[in-house]
């Protein structure tokens, strides 16, 4: 498959915009690709996820730019310090993830809504992986429920949970 663009070299980026429930997809070569990203795709400003996380991090420590520096805190393993993330929106390491990781689970689930990551699962062979997941979603709402004290709802769950542990 061609580039759309260029009608030249072959397509390995393929890119899909959703706006206002209008899809545009479009199949470009890297060199198109990187051009367009240079202009802005679709004609809209680009956009940098780093800068997006670290606008996030500084709106949520609530440090304001000019205020006052105090001892800032590093990662203990590579040294890259908070500041370099609410600059550029990037760690250092896999270790800044566990440091800074109580600051940083309210941030993740501003963005997403939750802090775990749960990836996507193929419909035609991932038919285990989501039954458990969906198991495990019933059995967080049965905890709910007998905290609520709503134990007419727990037993319903508990019933829907067995029936699809047989399943697996």
């Amino acid at each position: 498959m061609l580039c759309e663009r260029c009608q030249e070299r072959p397509a390995t980026v393929f890119y899909t915009e959703i706006i206002n429930n209008k899809q545009k997809k479009m199949q470009l070569c890297e060199v198109c690709a990187g051009q367009m990203q240079a202009e802005g795709l679709g004609g809209l400003p680009q956009m940098n996820l780093h800068n997006f996380l670290a606008s996030f991090w500084n709106q949520m420590s609530g440090v304001h730019p000019f205020a006052p520096k105090t001892k800032e805190e590093t990662c203990p393993s590579c040294g890259t310090p908070e500041s370099l993330f609410a600059q550029k929106g990037l760690f250092g390491c896999g270790d800044c993830y566990k440091h800074f990781g109580e600051r940083l689970e309210p941030l993740l689930r501003r963005i997403h809504g939750s802090s775990a990551h749960t990836g996507k699962v193929p419909l035609r062979s991932g038919g285990k992986v989501l039954l458990a997941r969906q198991i495990e979603e019933l059995k967080a709402g049965l905890r709910d429920a007998v905290v609520r004290e709503e134990f007419e709802k727990a037993a319903e769950l508990r019933d829907n949970i067995k029936k699809l542990e047989q399943q697996l």
